[in-house]
C-alpha cells in the first residue's frame, strides 16, 4: 500500500517522498515494537525493511501485521553499509532515514526531524535515549577525535537536556538518522567494505570533507535498546569493530604521523585490553589486524579541514567510559 506523500518544510515547497530503511536480522519482537511506532507518526513516510537473510519470523510477520511496508529480501547477510546500498539503489527519494531495529520513535519522530532539513543542511541527528532510562542519552550522533579517530556517540550519559542548545555532532548515528540524498550519493554511499560498525563514522567524514553540515534534532527522540542485536561486549561485535577500527585508521593515514601513532598506539592498548581483561576475549585485537590489512594499498581518504575534537587524555577517558557503561563522570 502506498503511503501519501509528505511536505518536507525544509527543502523545497513541493512535495517530497521520504523514505525510511530499517535493516534487520532475525529481530522480529523489536521490529514489530518499530513499526508500530511508525504507523503512529504525525507524518506519513514509506517503510522499507532491509532484511539480511533471517531466519527468523521477520519477514512472515511484516508482512502479516504491516501490509503497507515494503520489505526488500536480500536473501543473505550483507552487513550494514552494502545492504543500505542496494535498497537505496531502488528510488530516487531526496530524503531517507536510517532506523535500527531496536528503536521506538516518538509519534513526532519524523515531522521533526524532517523540520531540521533546511537549506544548507545535508543531515540531522536524532536523540536516541536509553529504552531503560528515557530521560538519559544513549546517543546524539557521531563524534570523533582528530588526533587518533576514535569515535564516541556524542553525549552518551548525559540528561536528555543537555541536548538543548547544544552544538551540532559531526554526523547522526546510522540508528536515527535522516540524510539528503543527494549528499549521500556524492560522498560515494556506504564503503561496502566495512561489515558494520564504523560506516557511519567513515561516512561522516566524507560528507563533511564535501561541505556538508549535520544539526542536531533534540525533539525528535527514539528509545534504544542498545547493541541488541550483538550484545554490547559479546565478541562477534569486538571483532567487527575492531575490524573498522582498523581499516578507518589505515585509510585515513592516522598513524602516519609519529604523535599521533603513538597516543593511537596508547589508545589502542587501553580499549584492547580492557576487552582482554573484562570480556576475556582477543577478538578485538585479530579485528583491528585483520582491519588493517584489508586497507592496504586502496587510496588514502582525506579528513576534513573541520568538524572534529582534539580531545585531551582526560576527555577522551570519560568518552570511553561513557562508551562503555552509558554514564558520564562528574
Amino acid at each position: 500500500m502506498a503511503q501519501p506523500r509528505v511536505r518536507c518544510p525544509g527543502i523545497s515547497s513541493r512535495r517530497l517522498e521520504a523514505v525510511a530503511y530499517i535493516p534487520n536480522l532475525n529481530g522480529s519482537a523489536r521490529l514489530a515494537a518499530l513499526l508500530e511506532s511508525l504507523a503512529e507518526q504525525t507524518v506519513a513516510c514509506r517503510t522499507v525493511v532491509v532484511d539480511n537473510g533471517s531466519t527468523d519470523d521477520s519477514v512472515a510477520m511484516v508482512r502479516e501485521r504491516f501490509p503497507e511496508v515494503d520489505v526488500l529480501e536480500i536473501g543473505e547477510n550483507l552487513g550494514f553499509g552494502r545492504a543500505l546500498n542496494r535498497a537505496l539503489a531502488r528510488d530516487e527519494s531526496e530524503a531517507f532515514f536510517l532506523l535500527n531495529n531496536d528503536v521506538v520513535c516518538s509519534p513526532d519522530f519524523f515531522e521533526l526531524m524532517l523540520a531540521r532539513l533546511v537549506p544548507g543542511v545535508d543531515a540531522v541527528a536524532g536523540l536516541m535515549t536509553r529504552a531503560d532510562d528515557p530521560g538519559t542519552i544513549d546517543s546524539a550522533g557521531v563524534v570523533a577525535d582528530r588526533r587518533t579517530l576514535m569515535a564516541f556517540d556524542y553525549l552518551r550519559g548525559y540528561p536528555v537536556a543537555a541536548a538543548d542548545g547544544a552544538p551540532p555532532p559531526l554526523a547522526p548515528s546510522g540508528g536515527a538518522a535522516l540524510f539528503r540524498r543527494e549528499a549521500f550519493d556524492r560522498a560515494g554511499r556506504f564503503d561496502e567494505r566495512i561489515f558494520a560498525y564504523y560506516e557511519d563514522l567513515d561516512l561522516a567524514l566524507r560528507l563533511r570533507r564535501n561541505g556538508s553540515r549535520c544539526v542536531l534534532a533534540p525533539d525528535a527522540r527514539v528509545k534504544h535498546l542498545h547493541s541488541a542485536t550483538l550484545g554490547n561486549a559479546s565478541s562477534r561485535k569486538y571483532a567487527l569493530t575492531g575490524w573498522g577500527r582498523g581499516y578507518l585508521l589505515r585509510r585515513y593515514g592516522v598513524m602516519t604521523k609519529p604523535a599521533d601513532a603513538l597516543r593511537t598506539i596508547f589508545w589502542e592498548t587501553i580499549v584492547c585490553g580492557g576487552q582482554l581483561l573484562l570480556d576475556h576475549t582477543a577478538e578485538g585485537i585479530r579485528g583491528r589486524v585483520n582491519g588493517w590489512r584489508s586497507a592496504r594499498g586502496l587510496p588514502r581518504r582525506t579528513l576534513p579541514p573541520d568538524g572534529l575534537l582534539q580531545l585531551s587524555t582526560r576527555r577522551a577517558i570519560r568518552n570511553r567510559i561513557r562508551e562503555r557503561w552509558g554514564r558520564s563522570l562528574p
